[in-house]
């Protein structure tokens, strides 16, 4: 028996919290929103995930981003590449620290 009133008082606990942080009120104010809805969405957890805000960013803003950062990606290694290039060739075109030596 006292098993049982531990599992209870924890459930309270629980409920005190969720209450507390505003959980509950947020899930009910959402499962409204779905209820109320005239046309049920075909996924209900995306409703709840978008209506809660806590989906983060939709699919198609995260596919842009990493196409985005594919190609940022992309550039910066041509642009490394480029330099590696750009600073060979200025070595070639250095005179050496020996032809600059006053004796010559």
């Amino acid at each position: 028996m006292t098993t049982y009133r531990g599992a209870d008082s924890k459930r309270e606990e629980f409920r005190k919290y969720l209450e507390k942080a505003g959980v509950l009120d947020a899930l009910t104010k959402v499962l409204v929103g779905l209820y109320e809805e005239p046309e049920k969405p075909n996924n209900a957890l995306d409703f709840l995930r978008q209506h809660l805000g806590a989906s983060g960013p939709d699919t198609a803003d995260v596919e842009t981003l990493k196409l985005e950062n594919s190609e940022l990606k992309q550039k910066v290694e041509m642009l490394t590449e480029e330099l590696n290039d750009v600073k060979s060739k200025l070595q070639q075109h250095e005179p050496s620290a020996e032809e600059q030596s006053p004796d010559n």
